[in-house]
């Protein structure tokens, strides 16, 4: 069942429309239980395509539909409980507790006080024990670590209860542990909430051993876009990245070796 989809998408930073365009002619469909990584050098737009998914900007051309339905007409309490999101900068300027960050989730479904009450307690505690940071709700988010930040953000975005979380390089200055264990949340969540997965990377392993779909982007469009078998091959690399690379398929998986050298 199809849940979010673009259709000829054209997006400039610009306020008056020209032809030259971030994003050019982005056509994707997103189903229901999905787990995609979009990859692609710096500046291909996979960022602004995120924010476009989440109803955070507004394509000058095209639409953007959230179950058949113009996702721009939704407000943004109903945008917030059907799509969660999760930015690439986990740092907060207010010196917020973890439990406040993870209750900010729950704003949409509050009432006029703005006050959690027992069912907004009970959701945020169990979102804090699946990410496995209970011990530290008390704790300010600026003073745990990067991986425990991220995974408060993430806490966050599921007490949304959204039918799809939106991820901007959420390995991101984290170390080789922690970025698996990020990634394992997700099949977590995707194989037994089926919350639809959409994670920004430059991690051509982690998107290739834990996703089943892998989206390439280059200058703007998505260039490739399928099962991982199918698109992380040396061809598709050495054309996106412009870099020599081996893989290697092990049942659904697959592995990325980097060659030196440049093309």
């Amino acid at each position: 069942m199809n849940l979010l989809s673009l259709n000829n998408i054209y997006f400039s930073y610009e306020k008056k429309l020209c032809d030259s365009y971030l994003l050019n002619d982005i056509n994707i469909s997103i189903n229901c239980g999905d787990f995609i990584t979009i990859l692609g050098p710096n500046g291909s737009g996979k960022t602004t395509l995120l924010k476009l998914m989440s109803g955070l900007l507004h394509p000058q051309k095209g639409e953007v539909l959230f179950n058949n339905k113009k996702l721009k007409s939704f407000s943004r309490k109903e945008t917030a409980k059907k799509i969660g999101y999760v930015p690439q900068s986990t740092l907060s300027v207010f010196p917020f507790s973890v439990y406040e960050i993870v209750l900010m989730g729950r704003t949409p479904y509050l009432g006029i006080g703005g006050f959690e009450e027992n069912i907004d307690k009970k959701k945020i505690n169990e979102a804090l024990d699946l990410v496995e940071i209970s011990h530290l709700k008390n704790k300010g988010i600026n003073e745990v670590s990067g991986g425990e930040a991220q995974r408060a953000f993430i806490a966050r975005a599921l007490v949304q209860e959204p039918e799809i979380i939106l991820l901007d390089e959420p390995n991101a200055h984290l170390d080789i542990k922690h970025q698996i264990s990020i990634f394992e949340l997700f099949k977590k969540f995707n194989i037994e909430k089926g919350i639809g997965i959409v994670a920004v990377s430059h991690d051509l392993n982690l998107a290739g051993n834990y996703s089943r779909r892998t989206v390439l982007m280059k200058e703007g469009q998505i260039v490739r876009d399928g099962i991982n078998k199918d698109i992380l091959t040396s061809e598709n690399i050495n054309f996106v990245f412009e870099v020599n690379a081996e893989t290697y398929i092990n049942n659904e998986a697959v592995s990325v070796h980097i060659k030196s050298g440049l093309n």
